[in-house]
């Protein structure tokens, strides 16, 4: 047995027993037939197409065939969703504060935020024109940019977005990496309709321009939009899953649970603020901090639990004597 052929019988691991046994053999013997002459290790492309197959099999198995289809359906609200909240806050940036009042800013810009959110934008025209591989490549550059403020903006000493505008961003992004590869022009094209219309919206000097408060422009922009976004993307998600179920599609089942996640740490906000039982506008930063990891730890429990409930234990027929 050759090196290459002992590690694709290592990723053939991610298949459930019995389809290894079946199949695992054929499975190997065409990646090696497959396989440039010399090679020792599986491309990159092999093993993520025999962790997919595997992982397909697996939710089959398990009952759950739908969870993929639930899982892309899922991504194109979170990548909408994100994409939107880029254009409103890409506005926002453009609108620092005036020097009198003696808010820190990036230059121009209210903070270093500008940059992941121009990141988001260009992910919305890699997406409209080259999805696949290449959107999600850019979904993925977006999301490492929103992760790198946090630790970019004391280094350099400049203002970033707050943590209750980066998490739900975050989560968004990190269920948008599994966007699919074949939808409709014109859905690819939803999220950049979304931008414009955004951004004609904020040609309006009242909107997302408000006064300082707290030190940061997000803060009194952020608080009312973030919750009341969470209320819309939770509705929509209802009304699929509701749709969808009535035609025995479980799809919208699976999208709902996975934006659960998203949608919590969208209405972070009034979540923690609840936790004090006074209901503040603003809640403080332990609120904040505890309720994002109960939404955290929760949110994602939730998927197997629903897994879980979903597998039927096989019984064997018993033999009635006649």
């Amino acid at each position: 047995m050759t090196d290459l052929e002992r590690r694709y019988l290592r990723l053939l691991l991610a298949y459930p027993t019995g389809y290894r046994r079946s199949r695992g053999a054929e499975i190997v013997g065409t990646y090696l037939d497959l396989a440039a002459p010399g090679r020792r290790w599986p491309s990159l492309a092999d093993a993520a197409d025999l962790l997919r197959g595997g992982l397909r099999q697996r939710l089959r198995a398990a009952g759950a065939p739908d969870l993929i289809p639930g899982v892309r359906l899922a991504a194109v609200l979170a990548f909408l969703t994100a994409t939107t909240f880029a254009a409103a806050w890409s506005v926002l940036e453009l609108r620092p504060p005036p020097a009198v009042f003696g808010v820190p800013s990036a230059g121009p810009f209210v903070s270093l935020g500008i940059g992941a959110w121009i990141a988001w934008l260009l992910a919305a025209v890699v997406y409209a024109l080259a999805p696949g591989r290449w959107a999600r490549r850019a979904v993925a550059l977006a999301l490492l940019l929103t992760l790198g403020l946090v630790p970019a903006a004391p280094l350099v000493g400049l203002p970033r977005p707050p943590l209750f505008v980066l998490l739900p961003q975050v989560a968004l992004g990190l269920v948008a990496l599994g966007l699919p590869d074949a939808l409709p022009a014109p859905l690819r094209a939803a999220p950049l309709v979304a931008v414009g219309v955004v951004a004609l919206a904020g040609t309006n000097v009242h909107l997302l321009s408000p006064a300082v408060f707290g030190g940061s422009y997000y803060v009194t922009s952020a608080v009312p939009v973030l919750p009341g976004a969470a209320v819309a993307l939770l509705a929509v998600a209802v009304l699929l899953a509701a749709g969808l179920a009535l035609r025995a599609d479980s799809r919208g089942v699976w999208a709902a649970l996975i934006l659960l996640t998203p949608i919590g740490l969208l209405a972070l906000q009034p979540l923690a603020g609840a936790i004090d039982g006074v209901g503040h506008t603003v809640a403080v930063w332990s609120e904040l901090a505890a309720t994002a990891v109960v939404i955290g730890v929760v949110g994602p429990a939730l998927l197997p639990l629903a897994l879980a409930l979903r597998r039927r234990p096989t019984r064997s027929p018993r033999l009635t004597p006649r």
